[in-house]
């Protein structure tokens, strides 16, 4: 490959490092053809970007993205694919469900809101993980639950009250 094919692969897997926060690092070597497709469909099914590289080629282009991805160097080794998706949680989940049925894809390491989670041993904590919007929708249901709470003591307070008045308005007449 020259030199300046190499800047270009660089390059635009420097743009989707920068573009999508969440991605994963695995190993999808030793799969058949008919897994890699099966893997590939699913993938595309999901909303996840599934992209082989040469590891050199990968290391120059996370260096490029101003984002210190130093501690994912080490997973750097053998074969690597990387999984891009908006859901931090996604390519988990789809490694999990995937290998029911085979033993790859393996988790070399993945990196989702600028965290590094390095190892086969993060898979299941990683399928737990809450992405950004996720944890801002609980806080706000968590911060408007009081507040429902108390309009609809205060709605079915006032059919009471106003039932009250209407009984007693009666008796007086």
């Amino acid at each position: 490959m020259r030199k300046e094919e190499k800047l270009v692969i660089i390059e635009n897997i420097t743009e989707k490092l920068k573009a999508k926060p969440n991605f994963y690092l695995t190993d999808i070597s030793d799969l058949n053809a008919e897994n890699t497709a099966r893997l590939r469909r699913l993938c595309y099914t999901r909303d996840i970007e599934l992209l082989v590289v040469k590891n050199a080629l990968l290391r120059k282009a996370m260096e490029r993205t101003g984002v210190d991805m130093s501690e994912l160097f080490g997973a750097l080794k053998g074969s690597t694919s990387i999984m891009f998706a908006e859901a931090g949680n996604a390519p988990a989940k789809l490694i999990k469900e995937f290998r029911k049925t085979s033993d790859r894809p393996i988790l070399k390491a993945a990196f989702i809101e600028e965290a590094a989670y390095i190892g086969e041993n993060q898979l299941d904590f990683l399928i737990n993980v809450k992405s950004k919007n996720d944890l801002i929708g609980d806080l706000i249901g968590l911060l408007q639950s009081p507040a429902k709470n108390v309009i609809g003591a205060l709605q079915s307070g006032g059919h009471k009250l106003s039932g009250i008045v209407k009984t007693l308005s009666e008796r007086e007449g």
